[in-house]
């Protein structure tokens, strides 16, 4: 008799000779098997195979019209990535037969006229071979599927850190916590106007918020005081870009590289009159893309030393810093992003 965990096994004979598949079919009815499908023409192999998905191929290997190599070379052809037990069950007795059938995906051989008992033994171990393998199979993609859940959740956890570090840095002086969110936003809409890919707009869009970062190491008196900044104290201020970079220094992340780039340069200007002089296209992308995000961010927010600016009056002050304080082109970006098409300033 059929293990009982065989008995719902789905099984295919494929013989030109209809008696053959008689035995057959008595064999293993007996046997306890009751998944059965046959038929006399290897033409119908393939259709068989994609309509049933058969556990184990019982094949004749000598018929007309088809031969089973031929059928064999076909099922390669389609078969699921999985193991497909076929046992090839023919008269002829040749070693190169044997080795042929074999050497195109036959799992076994057996000669006729064969034994009966030894052929339920057979397909018991083929089945048995054939269900490991599909339960291996199961189980590594639940380990895969395992293995990306706790992925995305390292990465939100990962986000949620780096948000919490921009926000308490933040908090300081935006008692709202937005405005490294809406910098983020922005830096986003601008990388997206400049056609970068989709990836990296992202990137930017989550490493942004960390660009003040450096104020952690910044006095509450300096960063709050409400009256015109002493130089000195300007001086002091500046230094949040080296202490940002260095905070998040030495990452092997890239949301923590390019963020680490953008706390460095978010202060640069397109003519070179930034806090460390760099200009034109010598500052990284990140850091021109959020200094425009930046600057429009801090215009129209009420911060303790000034008045919150109009939109219209901020976005008309950064179109006029073009190639002064910002890049052209992210000027043009910035303007396409927050959507203003009687804007009749903007140069390519």
């Amino acid at each position: 008799m059929a293990p009982r965990v065989f008995r719902n096994a789905r099984i295919l004979i494929v013989d030109d000779e209809p008696a053959n598949i008689e035995v057959l079919r008595r064999l293993l009815e007996r046997a306890g098997y009751h998944r059965i499908e046959t038929t006399t023409d290897p033409r119908e192999t393939e259709p068989l195979y994609v309509r049933l998905r058969p556990d184990l191929i019982l094949l004749d290997l000598h018929m007309p019209e088809m031969d089973g190599l031929e059928v064999m070379d076909q099922l390669n052809q389609i078969a699921e990535a999985s193991y497909l037990p076929i046992l090839v069950l023919t008269g002829d007795i040749s070693q190169e037969a044997k080795q042929e059938a074999l050497s195109r995906g036959a799992k076994d051989f057996l000669s006729k006229p064969f034994d009966n008992h030894e052929v339920l033994l057979r397909i018991a171990t083929l089945l048995e071979t054939r269900f490991l393998y599909l339960q291996i199979q199961s189980q590594n993609q639940m380990l895969e599927a395992k293995v990306r859940e706790r992925t995305r959740e390292l990465e939100a956890a990962q986000i949620e850190i780096i948000e919490r570090l921009a926000r308490a840095a933040e908090f300081r002086d935006d008692n709202t916590g937005r405005h490294t969110e809406r910098v983020g936003q922005m830096a986003a809409l601008i990388a997206k106007q400049m056609g970068l890919p989709d990836p990296q707009v992202s990137l930017i869009r989550r490493a942004a918020p960390l660009h003040d970062v450096g104020k952690l190491g910044v006095p509450d008196s300096i960063l709050l005081k409400p009256g015109r900044l002493t130089d000195d104290e300007f001086a002091l201020v500046k230094t949040h870009t080296v202490i940002g970079a260095r905070i998040l220094s030495g990452s092997r992340f890239p949301i923590l590289r390019l963020a680490e780039e953008i706390a460095f340069n978010h202060h640069e200007r397109w003519d070179g009159s930034g806090y460390a002089g760099l200009s034109g296209d010598a500052i990284p992308l990140g850091g021109r893309i959020v200094a425009v995000a930046d600057v429009f961010d801090a215009l129209t927010q009420t911060r303790p030393y000034k008045a919150a600016w109009p939109v219209g009056e901020a976005t008309a002050e950064i179109d006029r810093q073009r190639g002064r304080q910002f890049d052209p082109a992210l000027v043009d970006a910035f303007l396409r992003a927050i959507e203003r098409p009687h804007h009749s300033g903007a140069r390519k």
